[in-house]
């Protein structure tokens, strides 16, 4: 346990004071484990906390990779097992931050109007050939219901 009485815990403390200062004026909380005090302040009992975030978010990011070919909402549950992480592991607190600002960013370049109507354009042109292309194919060989089955 740090008491705070070296220099280098006070050294310690004076950045992190600094990172949550920093952190609070562009809008995003510190990086660092979000455990409760009485967890933080007892080693075994904190290394215990982060080896079972780690494990249920593990769970969790596994159960979205499995879903990905499988039906269910995949990127959805793995995202939610990486903001498990993000209670505990500032790796995984950077990789949501990056994956937020892209979306974002993603999301601005979607609602910029060229990109709207460009893409409703191209959305009315594949409609329009994939139209074209089941009237030919219905033109040329009929509509025929797979529970219509002729003797053989």
């Amino acid at each position: 346990m740090n008491t705070g009485s070296d220099e280098s815990g006070g050294a310690v403390a004076a950045s992190e004071g600094a990172r949550v200062s920093e952190a609070r004026d562009d809008g995003e909380r510190a990086l660092g484990s979000r455990a409760p005090e009485f967890v933080k302040a007892r080693r075994l009992l904190h290394l215990s906390w982060q080896v079972g975030v780690f494990i249920i978010g593990l769970a969790v990011v596994v159960a979205g990779i499995i879903m990905l070919p499988l039906p269910g909402p995949g990127w959805v549950v793995i995202f939610g097992g990486m903001a498990i992480w993000a209670t505990e592991f500032v790796w995984a607190q950077l990789v949501l931050r990056w994956t937020k600002r892209k979306v974002t960013e993603a999301a601005h370049k979607a609602l910029d109007p060229k990109v709207r109507r460009r893409n409703i354009v191209l959305t009315s042109i594949g409609l329009v050939i994939i139209a074209a292309l089941v009237g030919i194919y219905v033109w040329k060989f009929g509509v025929v219901m797979p529970w219509k089955i002729e003797d053989q």
